[in-house]
């Protein structure tokens, strides 16, 4: 006879007491392959970097807000550092040659050229009538002598109405100054000499400056456009003459 198997059996465990399994950790993963994920995900069809490629693809069409500004940002910044490197290098060539000025003797020239006319006595002059500057005198010098070249050649370039007054004060100036510092009995000499020299090179300093007045052009009369659908009938000259009391 064989047993019943719907009958309870006592050598079966209770499921309660069995051991509940402990799932296992994941094993962690690693940051190259993280990344790699990351990666792979960027590149799909709605992924970050596939949809920045996309934008600078169709640049040439349609430009991205994006891109455009991250291309003024790296446009302003080489600007910023160019006018920076520009700035100091020019405040660095302008420290060198006031800190070199020094040296020059100002108030003795030696030099027996034509240019001795007109720079002899500017140096003196300068000598003179700069004791009490917290400059020395050599650097007035330089000051001046830099200003007559800045002004002559931006004068000839720009054509600049503010470059060419400074053009004729430094002139005038330097008339006035030679005539000062010059001997009486060379004075009027050296002042012609000067002011021809001023005025040739006024030539180039003020190259295009007209003191003629412009004179406006008279204005065109104003033409009637046609209109040739406009048809004005005439009546014959028998009709009209009929009311005419003279009429034959």
């Amino acid at each position: 006879m064989q047993p019943n198997d719907h009958a309870p059996r006592t050598d079966r465990q209770d499921l309660a007491h069995l051991p509940v399994p402990v799932p296992k950790t994941p094993p962690k993963q690693s940051v190259f392959a993280a990344l790699r994920s990351w990666w792979d995900k960027a590149w799909e069809d709605d992924g970050v970097l596939n949809l920045m490629w996309m934008d600078i693809m169709n640049v040439p069409r349609n430009m991205a807000p994006w891109i455009r500004a991250v291309v003024m940002l790296v446009g302003a910044s080489f600007v910023v550092l160019a006018v920076l490197a520009a700035g100091e290098a020019v405040l660095r060539t302008v420290h060198q040659l006031l800190t070199a000025v020094p040296t020059v003797q100002v108030g003795v020239d030696t030099s027996d050229s034509v240019l001795a006319i007109v720079d002899q006595p500017v140096r003196t002059y300068i000598a003179q009538h700069s004791a009490g500057l917290p400059i020395a005198a050599s650097t007035v010098y330089t000051l001046w002598l830099a200003t007559g070249i800045a002004a002559l050649i931006l004068g000839y370039f720009t054509r600049s109405n503010a470059l060419r007054a400074m053009w004729t004060g430094w002139g005038a100036a330097t008339v006035f100054m030679v005539w000062t510092a010059t001997p009486d009995t060379s004075r009027t000499v050296a002042v012609a000499l000067t002011v021809l020299a001023w005025t040739l090179l006024s030539a180039l300093a003020l190259n295009g400056l007209s003191l003629r007045r412009t004179v406006g052009r008279p204005a065109h009369p104003v033409k009637t456009p046609a209109r040739p659908d406009v048809h004005i009938h005439m009546p014959p000259a028998a009709d009209r003459h009929s009311n005419c009391p003279f009429r034959d």
